[in-house]
């Protein structure tokens, strides 16, 4: 093809997002000695003369943008590869020729659905060193014997070849031109509009040469500019004053694109959407078309602030105007906009089987909660198994829904064999609010850990400094990790002088955080203001991080709970260990030894569904050896036991130190890893669960000085947010508990938030597992 005939442009957004926010916010004016994104040039390979021109796309029923069904493009139409003799080397041509690092596995027999047209390429077979797919040895293109049922499929790595501009697979009336995209924005034009983030209204600009331009708008509809909010992490669009922007394009030529856009508004990027050709390729100059603008609604939890503000803490909210409860949340997910999707039936939370889940699905879901597109539609638990029922199945929508619970799907989720290893999740598209730019990590051995720096304003000027070390924990240290895109936090520190960090940042200016650790920054935590205290000073006393992709989500059984609860008398003379260890009411200390405790017993079943092992926060050489039980306190303080009366007061508790935390039982498949014999490492495995029985010290509430009656009883895990979890709301179970003093019954035990908000308002005065109770 030759040279001449290439439009060299932009859209590699999915790959570019650093770049993309970049873009959106350069006119902000972050300080020097931020570290701007190194520019990678990408030499494309070098084909011999006779090599025939092909292009390549990952189409069909997909999850993510990074995996699909091989297409390929020659002679003016798109064809698909047949799966005979296809192996892993092939798809490692494929996944570099389409600028991904390398390819993870490939799929036979149509998996991401049958294709159409020609079947360019059969008994395909590469050594997987080949520059294109038309230079490995096949039958001759366009020769084959093969059926679309046994069209080939790939997937490819997340990450792509340093500089590599994504030759986008756009066809319309100009199939025989490669379109390149650098880069994509929002460009705010008026001066209301400048200094507030996120970026809502302003020309759609593309990136062509190194040159920004904008789209003219002749061709331009509502469906096109659905999606371009989609991609920026906007859920809807509205109107925009036209006359404004006429006048200020009168002002100032345009410098226009080529091309003109046509989408048919479910396309998750506008890499997706086919082109054509603009009045300007056609020679017309009749000067009546005007930059494209685009007006995008935010969710309410992204709404436009001043830059210089910061002030706003944001919450994870629907996007609607209703009072009601939303019938779909987001759990699991190191960030805003991702998770295992959950969804209110009959006043329960379950999730969705990821049978048919894709990225039309996935966008519907994204969009209700107020964000833009979905980026990626997870399947098979990868963010965490959820406890409850699952709720749908086989969900197929058009895109255009309001909400998830108004697609088709199968309702029969048990006759199917739907088990929460197959819970869909989605990543979604979320507003570049700036927030990286004011924090850093510094002096770490690797991109995932170091001394917290934040970019903070003393005597009118950006300075970056430490922030006190003091009171410094887990939940702070959960919300740097998710404002630096770095995941969930595995350890808060106190001190960092291991880590130096930037010498003209040692000064602290930052102290007293606290953070509910759902915040998007650290900003939106309290924290002391001008007047900064941090008694020990800075230095080596400043906040520490390390983040991790992956944490773990322990979650207790409460069926087995409301199974095995009974009531015991048992002699003060044998509960001595008991008594040592603080497992008593203060009443037993004037308790003679041949008197009885009554202690209220039940067994706990406490499973780790998250991604990653739970491990005890102290290494072995700080566990406490308790020489009355013989053994190991890896955890001092691991669940926390309460009684409670009707109106929330605490009438009885107990608590469990981990004197074992190991693998009682694991799910199918899955090895025991860890086992307390032998002064054996502690934790819990992804998949398995530890068991404290009903019979052993300490599994129980000493309620012998309780009135009989009607109370409420509430187990917390991990009370102390000693260890980083996923998520902490399903840490908590509550039962409704009646006691006749003889007997006692557990009935309606339940995780907390799994079920609906009238149905929680039965237990009233309930203390949940929040920071505020620190």
């Amino acid at each position: 093809m030759p040279a001449s005939h290439i439009a060299f442009c932009c859209l590699a957004v999915l790959a570019l997002l650093w770049g993309r926010g970049h873009a959106q916010y350069g006119y902000l004016g972050y300080p020097e000695g931020y570290p701007e994104p190194e520019q990678e040039h990408y030499t494309p390979p070098e084909l011999p003369a006779d090599t025939p021109r092909i292009q390549l796309r990952l189409a069909g029923e997909k999850r993510k943008h990074n995996e699909g069904r091989v297409e390929v493009f020659y002679d003016g139409e798109w064809g698909t590869v047949c799966d005979d003799d296809f192996t892993i080397h092939a798809a490692q041509v494929v996944c570099k020729e389409l600028g991904y690092m390398e390819a993870i596995s490939w799929s036979p027999s149509a998996k991401y659905g049958k294709g159409d047209g020609r079947i360019w390429f059969d008994n395909v077979q590469c050594t997987g060193k080949e520059k294109s797919l038309a230079l490995c040895t096949s039958n001759g293109i366009g020769v084959s014997d093969c059926k679309h049922s046994e069209d080939v499929g790939v997937v490819c790595s997340d990450k792509r070849i340093p500089g590599f501009k994504f030759v986008s697979a756009l066809t319309n009336n100009i199939d025989s031109l490669n379109i390149q995209v650098e880069d994509v924005r929002i460009r705010a034009i008026l001066s209301s509009l400048r200094k507030r983030v996120p970026v809502t209204e302003g020309y759609v600009e593309v990136k062509d040469g190194g040159r920004w331009k904008q789209i003219r708008d002749d061709d331009w509809t509502q469906l096109n500019s659905r999606v371009m909010c989609g991609m920026f992490g906007f859920p809807g669009e509205k109107k925009y004053n036209a006359r404004v922007y006429r006048m200020f394009a009168r002002r100032r030529i345009p410098s226009y694109w080529d091309y003109s856009v046509n989408c048919t508004g479910n396309e998750a990027h506008l890499s997706s959407c086919k082109l054509g050709q603009t009045l300007s390729m056609k020679n017309r100059t009749d000067g009546q078309g005007l930059p494209v603008v685009v007006s995008c609604v935010p969710g309410r939890s992204f709404a436009p602030t001043s830059m210089a503000g910061y002030r706003k803490a944001f919450r994870q909210e629907p996007f609607f105007l209703s009072s009601q409860q939303p019938l779909v949340r987001l759990r699991g997910g190191a960030v805003h906009g991702e998770g295992r999707v959950e969804v209110l039936k009959n006043g329960e939370w379950g999730t969705i089987c990821d049978d048919n889940w894709n990225l039309m699905a996935a966008s519907v879901v994204c969009r209700e909660l107020g964000f833009g597109s979905a980026k990626e539609a997870l399947s098979g638990g990868r963010l965490g198994q959820g406890m409850g029922p699952v709720h749908m199945n086989e969900v197929q929508c058009s895109g255009f829904e309001k909400s998830i619970t108004d697609c088709y799907f199968n309702k029969d989720t048990e006759s199917l064999g739907c088990s929460h290893e197959e819970d869909a999740g989605v990543r979604c598209n979320v507003p570049a609010m700036g927030f990286q730019q004011r924090l850093r990590l510094s002096g770490g051995r690797n991109p995932f850990e170091g001394r917290v720096e934040v970019l903070m304003e003393r005597n009118g000027s950006l300075v970056w400094g430490t922030v006190c070390g003091e009171s410094w924990g887990t939940m702070e240290a959960m919300v740097v990790c998710r404002q630096l895109g770095l995941g969930f936090a595995s350890n808060a520190f106190q001190e960092s002088w291991y880590w130096p960090g930037h010498v003209s940042a040692d000064a602290v200016v930052m102290s007293g955080v606290r953070c509910a650790g759902t915040e998007m920054s650290l900003s939106h935590c309290l924290h002391h203001g001008e007047h900064l205290s941090c008694p020990r000073g800075g230095g080596r006393f400043s906040a520490g991080v390390s983040c991790s992709e992956t944490a773990p989500d322990l979650v207790l059984n409460p069926q087995i709970v409301e199974q095995t609860t009974y009531l015991e008398d048992r002699t003060m003379f044998m509960l001595q260990c008991a008594y040592e260890e603080n497992c008593l009411a203060l009443s037993s200390s004037n308790t003679p030894a041949n008197s009885f405790r009554r202690l209220l017993r039940f067994s706990s079943q406490i499973h780790n569904n998250g991604q990653s092992d739970f491990r005890p926060k102290a290494s072995r050489e700080s566990w406490v050896w308790h020489d009355c039980h013989r053994h190991y306190h890896s955890m001092e303080i691991f669940t926390h036991y309460d009684l409670l009366s009707l109106n929330g007061t605490k009438v009885a508790d107990g608590h469990k130190a981990s004197f074992c935390l190991e693998d009682s039982e694991c799910d199918e498949g899955i090895e025991k890893r860890y086992e307390c014999a032998n002064f054996g490492e502690q934790g819990i495995t992804v998949g398995c669960w530890d068991t404290y029985r009903h019979d052993i010290d300490c599994q129980w509430v000493d309620i012998t000085d309780v009135k009989p009656g009607d109370y409420i009883f509430q187990i917390v895990i991990n009370p102390n947010y000693e260890v980083a979890e996923s998520d902490y709301s399903n840490n908590i179970v509550k039962c409704r508990c009646r006691y006749d003093g003889h007997r006692i019954w557990m009935y309606n035990c339940h995780i907390g938030g799994s079920v609906s908000a009238e149905t929680e308002n039965t237990f009233p005065g309930l203390v949940s597992n929040q920071v505020t109770h620190r």
